[in-house]
């Protein structure tokens, strides 16, 4: 430690050790000069600069280990080369909490209309892949009506039995390729027992 940082420390602890004298019920005259002294410790730190308070500060701190396992130390510290973004932590929010289904209204109808068919394919009826097309086509018509700005709505909407039509050859061609059950291997036993080529 520095000797300008050791008489710090010493006139802080100074300060502290006359404040505690003063509710020990001393004369008048100690109390005057106990003020003088006050004086003269406030009109020393009224000397010391900012950047020399701060440099204690943060050397104590160091001292304390207080500075010891930071996240980022020996790490480049991620986002400082970047130019400035406004939304910047509005940004990082969504991506540390994961956050999806925020955004344009635009943006997020293109991203459902590029991965309807696979949500379509996870339907078991018909009346549920009809539900699914026409709220689908409601909230595509809703987006180009409302006039808040943003990117264009450049997503069609669905024509309802084309679709159907699309969904039930996609369903049929799977049940199509589906293999054969295989024939269960019997064990040496049943084999044994029922003889060869018996079911």
């Amino acid at each position: 430690m520095s000797g300008g940082s050791a008489g710090f420390r010493r006139r802080l602890e100074r300060a502290a050790e006359v404040r505690s004298y003063r509710g020990a019920g001393i004369s008048a005259e100690e109390e005057a000069t106990l003020d003088a002294l006050d004086a003269q410790e406030r009109d020393k730190r009224r000397k010391v600069s900012d950047a020399a308070r701060a440099e204690y500060l943060v050397r104590d701190a160091m001292a304390q280990g207080k500075f010891d396992n930071l996240k980022y130390a020996g790490k480049p510290i991620p986002g400082l080369g970047d130019s400035y973004d406004p939304d910047w932590w509005v940004k990082g929010l969504i991506q540390r909490e994961n956050i999806s289904g925020l955004g344009p209204a635009a943006i997020l109808l293109r991203a459902e209309d590029a991965h309807l068919d696979a949500t379509l394919d996870a339907l078991s009826t018909e009346q549920q892949v009809r539900d699914l097309l026409q709220d689908f086509n409601k909230r595509v018509v809703d987006a180009r009506r409302q006039l808040q700005g943003g990117p264009p709505v450049i997503t069609k909407t669905r024509d309802v039995e084309v679709e159907l039509d699309r969904w039930r050859n996609r369903r049929a061609a799977r049940v199509v390729e589906l293999p054969a059950e295989p024939e269960p291997v019997r064990s040496w036993w049943q084999r044994l027992w029922k003889g060869p080529g018996r079911g």
